[in-house]
């Protein structure tokens, strides 16, 4: 393979096909290039834009993401997944407050040091916003080397990801590599698509190794498939006085760490234990709809239990600075686990027809 000559096409590609007007690319700054590059790990375009465009609008800059409180950046973030993401922002944007005035590192190395951010995000960063050198390799890219070049093996395997690397070190030019790599990610993400690649319109399809041999759904190599393991949960909603709902924040690490969801217990009894072991005896139980909630490595079967009270009666429930109540009719700013946001739809088209 011609380095120049797969550089040069890709790139000839970009200037008459590539994506040129999303949010970000507009007025460019590494600030609003970090942003949307961390909402683009595991998410699709359209879905990123208008979390990309309310983000902006709240948190302008570094320093007011730094200074602005975790809940209120979880709950710009609620719906988007993956909340790790929204708490490395917050803890990047405090570092670069701290340590670096408040202004967005220009040095790779200082740019990789910032939480959450890896060797490819690093690149994309400082290529995409100031032209530098450096070599990306996200899924998108990933997809459209190990296809031209027929790489076998998970991209997610050591071996195979240094192979991927050097591959795209090679390939990246010198000179234009914001728009190589622009145009990279664009062919992943338009052309050289998972399961209806448009191999007609590819610019690089007359030396594709995957092409020639008709194969090319099988790259890049699926990681091996395991048994998704799946967890069971009884979640306790104490609704008060028909529009107030108690909340629980989940710890900062873990799944849904630092979000906003309810109780969780083993089993209806041992929810129902719960209340009796509060004094509260006097309430209306209605057992909704169990549901699955679905994480990368297990399934959740969730069933929510409505535990309808009267105010006085949960006066001395868990009222401690890990709880609040929630009010569906004027809902504070919080983040709040998907699963969470789901119930309390539910809840709360139950209760209006009440």
């Amino acid at each position: 393979m011609q380095d120049k000559h797969f550089n040069q096409r890709i790139i000839n590609w970009h200037a008459l096909h590539g994506r040129k007007t999303l949010p970000w690319q507009s007025d460019k700054s590494l600030y609003k290039t970090w942003v949307s590059e961390v909402m683009l790990q595991q998410t699709q375009v359209a879905t990123v834009i208008p979390y990309f465009n309310k983000f902006m609008r709240s948190f302008p800059t570094v320093a007011y993401l730094a200074n602005a409180p975790i809940d209120e950046v979880l709950h710009h973030w609620t719906g988007l997944g993956y909340y790790a993401r929204a708490r490395n922002l917050h803890k990047a944007a405090q570092t670069i407050r701290d340590q670096f005035d408040g202004k967005f590192p220009e040095h790779f190395d200082d740019v990789i040091a910032l939480p959450g951010i890896g060797r490819s995000t690093a690149g994309a960063i400082l290529s995409l916003t100031l032209g530098k050198n450096f070599a990306i390799l996200d899924g998108n890219v990933k997809r459209v080397l190990t296809r031209h070049q027929t790489i076998e093996g998970w991209t997610g395997e050591k071996r195979v990801e240094n192979r991927l690397w050097e591959l795209a070190e090679r390939l990246t030019p010198a000179k234009q590599t914001n728009i190589f790599n622009q145009a990279m990610m664009d062919m992943g993400a338009m052309i050289c698509t998972r399961s209806k690649p448009k191999c007609t319109e590819c610019p690089v399809s007359e030396d594709c190794l995957a092409l020639k041999s008709g194969t090319m759904t099988s790259y890049p190599t699926p990681k091996a498939k395991k048994k998704i393991p799946v967890k069971t949960a009884v979640m306790l909603i104490l609704c008060e006085d028909a529009k107030t709902i108690q909340l629980q924040q989940r710890p900062p690490v873990g799944i849904w760490g630092g979000l906003w969801c309810f109780p969780e217990f083993e089993n209806i009894d041992s929810a129902l234990e719960h209340l009796s072991e509060h004094n509260i005896e006097d309430y209306q139980q209605t057992e909704l709809a169990t549901f699955r909630h679905t994480f990368s490595h297990f399934h959740f079967d969730i069933t929510p239990l409505l535990i309808e009270v009267k105010q006085h009666e949960t006066s001395q429930v868990m009222e401690d600075s890990g709880s609040l109540w929630y009010n569906l009719q004027y809902p504070q700013k919080i983040g709040l686990a998907a699963a969470t946001k789901k119930i309390l739809n539910v809840v709360n088209k139950k209760l209006d027809k009440e």
